[in-house]
């Protein structure tokens, strides 16, 4: 049967992200939400009940508006606006692409100015989208363009283009969300928050992570990061994609996440299984 969105369940969603996994800022309609296999309706809906069950509980509520069409990541975008959304966020259009900076700043421009009071983060998702221009060079006088540029969702492992912007960025005090969640201490500088799938169910270690990172305990911060790694080094072999990571947080959540739609297919029984024995075996600094 055609899946169908549950939003029943994300005042529950929300609850234990805040409670269970000390998550405090959410992205609706990326990646691992599916936003690009959702029609315009159902985006519309995801978003509205995210801001409504969060407005009380989450600091930020950022909205993927990307979209093949531009009328389409428009529309989006004045209704993320309309909703309150904290901010709106964009990939750059995949099947017809922009070829350099100047055809991806207009068009980036061209959906931001619609929602011209709430900051604007380029998603920058090169594995995804094969759009591959450098964001150092996207970044060069972009807030003259688009002025309410906050900061770049950076899901690429080009770390030394990463590295170059928050160099030469950093009196702007742009954002930088990091999204490979393998890597997140290679990158560890004060302009960068961690923005990944896995910290919908290893949000509380993360955090963990992070804090003795600061201490700093690095002996501590790499115990986190290297059971991390383990985890995900094992699922990464079986096979672990969108639909995988949905299963997993079913699994440790309790909330049912459902199935992916179409053309990506639900997780087999034999990865729950394996997933579950894996998870079930690491043994935390904390105890849990």
């Amino acid at each position: 049967p055609f899946s169908q969105i549950n939003l029943s369940v994300i005042g529950r969603y929300v609850e234990y992200l805040v409670q269970e996994q000390n998550v405090k800022n959410v992205f609706v309609n990326g990646t691992t939400g599916e936003g690009l296999s959702l029609s315009i309706q159902e985006r519309k809906q995801l978003a509205e009940e995210w801001v409504c069950q969060g407005k009380a509980r989450l600091d930020q509520v950022i909205v993927h508006v990307g979209a093949l069409s531009l009328p389409e990541s428009q529309e989006l975008a004045r209704h993320a606006a309309a909703i309150g959304a904290s901010g709106i966020a964009l990939i750059a259009p995949f099947f017809f692409k922009p070829t350099n900076k100047d055809e991806l700043i207009a068009f980036l421009q061209k959906v931001a100015s619609e929602a011209s009071a709430v900051p604007f983060y380029y998603y920058h998702i090169p594995p995804l989208t094969g759009v591959n221009i450098r964001v150092e060079e996207l970044l060069d006088g972009i807030k003259e363009r688009i002025p309410t540029f906050q900061g770049v969702k950076f899901s690429d492992r080009d770390l030394l283009d990463l590295a170059q912007c928050i160099h030469k960025y950093e009196r702007e005090q742009l954002a930088f969300l990091y999204g490979v969640d393998e890597l997140p201490l290679c990158v560890s500088v004060p302009a960068l928050v961690l923005f990944g799938s896995t910290y919908n169910y290893l949000g509380r270690q993360t955090n963990l992570m992070l804090q003795a990172f600061t201490k700093p305990d690095l002996a501590l911060a790499r115990k986190y990061q290297f059971l991390t790694g383990e985890f995900l080094n094992f699922v990464i072999k079986l096979g672990f994609g969108v639909a995988e990571t949905k299963a997993v947080m079913t699994l440790v959540s309790g909330i049912p996440m459902g199935p992916p739609r179409l053309p990506l297919v639900a997780a087999s029984e034999e990865f729950i299984v394996k997933a579950k024995a894996k998870l079930d075996s690491l043994v935390w600094p904390e105890g849990r």
